[in-house]
């Protein structure tokens, strides 16, 4: 059974599924079985590709894209082994949610992963800003993959 894995930003058009793209390139080049989507805490924007910008900056860094946005939904919770809010707003939101304590537990903040993000875990929205803002979740959402990457390497060997 392949290890789950998802991104929960604001609308699912900037960041989650930025780092859903990320990671997703990076666990198809090490070979692991890793299931990787994102989703949002509000509807606002479900059926739409993500932000131009958001492909834009994924494609100067040789990633690719093809995302539809979605809300995370309630009844969700069991679908996956890591549940990564981008803020500490989503973090709250999909605490609200969850209906348990072990639900609860799966749900971390991505930059808890990167070891130099200092006290300032949120990942910040970019979509009011411009290339830079959308080059700087580009480089947050990588500063944090090698230490994901290790923690789904110790979920994969301990299933």
């Amino acid at each position: 059974m392949p290890y789950r894995v998802t991104f929960v930003c604001t609308g699912n058009i900037c960041r989650s599924p930025m780092a859903e793209a990320i990671l997703r390139h990076h666990v198809e080049a090490e070979g692991l079985d890793v299931e990787v989507d994102s989703s949002g805490t509000g509807g606002w924007h479900v059926g739409d590709g993500a932000d131009e910008r958001t492909i834009a900056a994924l494609a100067r860094a040789g990633y690719r894209s093809a995302h539809i946005a979605r809300q995370f939904e309630d009844g969700w919770f069991d679908r996956y082994d890591l549940i990564l809010a981008l803020d500490e707003g989503h973090r709250r939101a999909l605490r609200s949610m969850a209906p348990d304590d072990a639900a609860r537990a799966r749900i971390r903040l991505l930059r808890e992963f990167d070891p130099e993000a200092g006290a300032d875990l949120d990942v910040p929205d970019p979509y009011y800003g411009g290339r830079a803002d959308f080059d700087l979740v580009l480089e947050q959402v990588e500063a944090a993959i090698p230490g994901l990457l290790d923690e789904i390497r110790a979920g994969l060997k301990a299933a």
